[in-house]
């Protein structure tokens, strides 16, 4: 098979489709790598290095789009991009659909198919292309919003950790998921007051077993989340329905409720965020206010820290991308149901329920 690896263009993505140790595991199975040149610059791979295992350097986007059977990347395809796409060509990346009707539309008109990295599922139900860069963002969150949180910003001017003889700030985390225990674990670490909560016991008992003292957990209502954040300076939305857009937990007639200065990290917002006031940043504007509240929802998070990115992504992805080269996306996903879970849009036709909801699609189910 052909493997296209094209330049992310997305705002200040840096991460790149693959590393060159993946790319060699696929070079020396017979299959054709082609990698836009400098597309893993950003991530600390040059070009040469891409050669050394035995991929073909291409000198633009439109070039790898043409020549690949199947593209590999980090981000959905943007506007620029829904040209280059052929029809039957597999993409092969993350998509997050129920966020976007454009995006979902230019797709069924492309008649690509379109496995989506966030559900994929192992057998447990896990989502395993989704959990490393759900590490990394959960811990950037904590990372940003103490930045933020200085009064340089327009934060509150709170110091998360405290210091001897001044109580430490307060920390809301909406979500026992992936992103939601690594923010804890963050905040924790940094020796803030954390309360984390979630509407499934089950993880909330793993929280309270797992994490220290100062994390406390609580079911989450929103008599509960209205009572918080009066009080807590820091709040990580980490709310995740595979598929489907996430909820609004917090609505703008909330955010009076807040003090001036607090930040809220939409860590969901590829999902459509889970405070009704999120709205899509970048890294370079990733902050706006509102009701003198901060939010930070840059929906590429870890673009940030590419080279970290990159090799988690690679290391979960790699076997999939193996099997789809290996035995074209049929038999791959007839094999494995679990890859076929990432079926989101096959030649035309929505086959995620929740993407079909989203839209009021009509939806056929993969068999």
């Amino acid at each position: 098979m052909k493997i296209g690896i094209p330049k992310e263009i997305k705002n200040n993505e840096s991460r790149v489709g693959m590393t060159p140790a993946g790319v060699f595991e696929l070079t020396k199975r017979g299959h054709e790598v082609f990698v836009q040149t400098t597309a893993g610059l950003g991530s600390g791979f040059s070009d040469a290095i891409y050669e050394s295992v035995g991929a073909k350097i291409l000198p633009t986007i439109n070039a790898v789009y043409q020549v690949a059977d199947m593209i590999v990347k980090v981000k959905e395809p943007i506007e620029e991009e829904y040209p280059l796409i052929k029809e039957g060509q597999i993409l092969f990346t993350y998509f997050h659909f129920a966020s976007s009707e454009q995006l979902t539309l230019a797709m069924l008109h492309a008649k690509a198919i379109c496995i989506a990295y966030e559900t994929v599922e192992d057998e447990d139900g896990s989502l395993p292309l989704l959990i490393p860069m759900s590490e990394v963002a959960g811990r950037m969150a904590i990372q940003q919003g103490a930045k933020y949180l200085e009064k340089p910003i327009k934060g509150r001017g709170v110091l998360l950790g405290g210091v001897p003889g001044v109580p430490p700030g307060k920390v809301l985390v909406l979500g026992a998921g992936t992103v939601g225990i690594q923010a804890a674990k963050m905040a924790a670490g940094l020796g803030a007051h954390v309360t984390i909560m979630d509407i499934n016991m089950k993880r909330l008992r793993y929280v309270n077993d797992v994490m220290p003292s100062h994390v406390v957990t609580e079911f989450s209502n929103e008599f509960n989340i209205r009572k918080h954040i009066k009080t807590h300076d820091l709040i990580i939305g980490g709310v995740l329905i595979p598929g489907a857009k996430a909820p609004s937990l917090i609505t703008k007639e909330m955010l009076k409720e807040m003090r001036p200065g607090t930040v809220i990290v939409d860590v969901a917002v590829d999902q459509g965020g889970c405070i009704e006031t999120t709205r899509p940043t970048t890294h370079e504007e990733p902050i706006y206010i509102i009701d003198d509240v901060v939010h930070y929802c840059v929906a590429n998070m870890p673009g940030a820290v590419p080279h970290t990115s990159t090799l988690a992504l690679t290391n979960v992805t790699l076997p999939y991308v193996l099997q789809l080269s290996d035995n074209g996306w049929r038999k791959a996903c007839e094999a494995n149901r679990g890859l076929a879970k990432g079926l989101n849009i096959v030649e035309g036709e929505v086959l995620y329920k929740e993407i079909a909801d989203a839209f009021t699609f009509d939806t056929a189910i993969y068999n």
